[in-house]
């Protein structure tokens, strides 16, 4: 057993890894520049922890996901490693203490940060002093311009690789085109390229696409018919709480879930789906990010997503235990429009894109060449109602924004109350001594949290009220006036995004949208859409349209789609099939009769005949003005 193996063993219970994970690990641990490319579910975060254990020092791991990195932080702690995290919403005293920990602790082995920190001058500074082993980049797909969810934020890793140059760096991602591969590799400046692939290939996995008219009865239908448990996805709040609603009103056991919800209320919902209790969650595309439930028989989507990469992702929840599963897409043939209609509502008017740029200046009191590398509290609902704006502008612009580098918008994210002491032990005694009315509070705060001398500690002021006997106002009193007496820093809980000036503000003839850059970002959303619309309706394999868009030319056909069991229907192998496709594709250089072109094919004329008529059927061949047959051309 090598030292990988035993540190999998050590902290994850596991006797050895899955598929990809030992060569990734080994080509890191010898210091590689490593991309790896493993779809949902595959264990990416072992392919940098476990190299990071190996060795002395610290790992960075950079990630955009907040919730995400907090769950991991979590989970990383609960197997007794240390870890911290940083992101929008923690003030510049707890950052500090965050990184001076990183500098001087030598058993804190993870640092997980959001990419706007990266360019700030303070992390800048305390990296150089850091013995960094590793530098992980998930979602390494925003670095490209091409991937589906750019973020000029990371183009400032290649920076950071600067400091530390003698540093490997891990980029994983589940999903990524050929061009998003390459521009990973260049920039965050591989030395060489060097890529991990696992198939994206999920032979368990039933994709169908399902053309109706009645979605919700439709989904009712699959879900009576399909055993186990089950994600439905869908675009909005609203929506989820109206079809888990419809699928109580049927007694089928179901629950809504989304972004919206408090911290606990998440976690109540999700532990009730990952253990059974909850057959069915119905969910934004808030719900699955880290969250390794094996057994979903069914995933269904019952709006067409924005692009590929994000369907691939979430269709992949399913069937993680290698049983059969299905991914089930719900299209109504109006769903193409909508589709197109949200192309105009997610590139608004760059004048209009100003406009909000200016107003959000305003909103938070912002000086012309101010704001650089601040974080603020942003109410959304505030700020629509404050300028009159719809919602919408608002949030296409804000991404705008974003993608052009002037702000980050950060995820709602529901922070805890938390603390630090300011003073030496010796100082709290003295302190005790001369309050003895607070001293009976600070005796409960060290009983029941530890290590609020070194770094900041999440704090449940409900809990502290339970075990006093007491009420929320009383132990919030005494927290305040702790605070006032400069014992301790306390930060109250707060639920609400955050906006990021990654940039000073500018005034609005300065706001450099070129257009090239806008209709760049506009024409490769278009082209995401047009390739969801086409595996939606396009008569080719689903899981070999799938492979295509990631680059897998030579996928075969997985014979248990809905396109491939149509097929199936013919009554011919598959070998025969394809044989007689071929010849088809030959001999109908022109326009021919049926009789000419069965004539002209060397294969027996009922089974000729049985796949022309499917392709007829399936769009793929149509009649001319003439009645003669030809390809379909669009």
């Amino acid at each position: 057993m090598d030292v990988y193996q035993k540190i999998l063993t050590q902290y994850w219970g596991y006797t050895k890894f899955r598929e990809l994970q030992h060569d990734i690990i080994t080509s890191v641990g010898e210091g590689k520049d490593t991309l790896a490319l493993m779809p949902t579910g595959g264990g990416k975060s072992i392919t940098f922890q476990v190299p990071a254990l190996a060795k002395e020092g610290i790992c960075i791991v950079v990630t955009p996901l907040i919730a995400l990195m907090k769950d991991q932080v979590e989970n990383i702690k609960a197997r007794g490693i240390k870890a911290v995290a940083i992101y929008s919403g923690m003030t510049r005293h707890e950052i500090d203490v965050a990184l001076e920990n990183c500098v001087h602790d030598k058993d804190l082995k993870f640092l997980y940060c959001s990419p706007e920190r990266l360019a700030t001058e303070i992390f800048r500074t305390r990296v150089k002093q850091m013995n960094v082993n590793l530098l992980a980049i998930d979602e390494s797909h925003c670095i490209s311009q091409w991937g589906y969810d750019f973020r000029p934020s990371y183009l400032e890793i290649v920076k950071v690789r600067e400091l530390i140059p003698d540093v490997p760096v891990l980029a994983v991602t589940a999903t990524a085109t050929p061009d998003v591969v390459n521009d990973i590799q260049e920039k965050l400046g591989f030395k060489e390229k060097n890529v991990f692939i696992k198939s994206f290939e999920r032979k368990n996995l039933v994709y169908l696409v399902r053309i109706t008219e009645d979605k919700e009865k439709y989904l009712l239908k699959i879900v009576t018919h399909l055993k186990g448990t089950g994600i439905v996805y869908v675009r909005n709040r609203q929506h989820t709480q109206e079809i888990a609603g419809l699928l109580l009103k049927n007694q089928i056991s179901a629950d809504f879930y989304h972004a919206g919800l408090t911290n606990a209320e998440r976690d109540f919902r999700q532990n009730n789906w990952k253990k059974g209790k909850t057959r069915i969650i119905v969910s934004t595309n808030a719900f699955g990010m880290g969250i390794d439930k094996a057994d979903v028989r069914f995933v269904v989507h019952m709006d067409l997503p924005d692009n590929l990469e994000a369907y691939f992702q979430e269709a992949g929840r399913g069937g993680r235990d290698e049983k059969q599963a299905f991914a089930i897409l719900l299209f109504h043939p109006g769903d193409k429009r909508k589709l197109e209609q949200r192309i105009e509502a997610t590139f608004p008017p760059i004048e209009d894109i100003k406009r909000v740029y200016e107003a959000l200046g305003n909103f938070f009191q912002i000086p012309i060449g101010g704001g650089k590398g601040m974080g603020f509290d942003f109410n959304m609902s505030d700020f629509v109602k404050n300028y009159r704006f719809n919602i919408m502008l608002v949030y296409s612009s804000l991404k705008l924004l974003q993608q052009s580098g002037f702000l980050e918008l950060s995820e709602e994210v529901d922070n805890p109350s938390r603390l630090i002491f300011l003073v030496t032990r010796d100082d709290l005694y003295r302190y005790q001594v001369a309050n003895v009315a607070e001293d009976k509070f600070i005796k409960l705060l060290l009983r029941s949290y530890t290590g609020m001398f070194t770094e900041y500690r999440p704090i449940d002021e409900d809990e502290l009220a339970k075990r006093a006997s007491t009420t929320r106002d009383v132990i919030t009193g005494y927290l305040i006036k702790l605070g006032r007496d400069k014992i301790i820093t306390y930060i109250p809980r707060k639920k609400v995004p955050q906006i990021f000036y990654t940039e000073e503000r500018l005034d609005t003839k300065s706001i450099a949208f070129t257009t090239d850059k806008y209709i760049s970002r506009k024409r490769i959303y278009s082209q995401n859409i047009e390739s969801v619309v086409a595996y939606a309706t396009h008569k080719k394999c689903r899981s070999q349209q799938l492979l295509f868009y990631f680059g897998d030319t030579e996928a075969e056909r997985c014979g248990v789609c809905d396109v491939c069991t149509e097929r199936n229907k013919l009554d011919l192998s598959k070998l025969e099939f394809d044989q007689i496709l071929e010849q088809l594709k030959q001999k109908l250089q022109t326009p021919m009769t049926t009789e000419q072109l069965i004539d002209a094919i060397k294969q027996p004329p009922e089974k000729v005949i049985s796949v022309i008529q499917w392709l007829l059927d399936n769009g793929k061949m149509e009649r001319n003005d003439q009645m003669m047959l030809v390809w379909k051309t669009h």
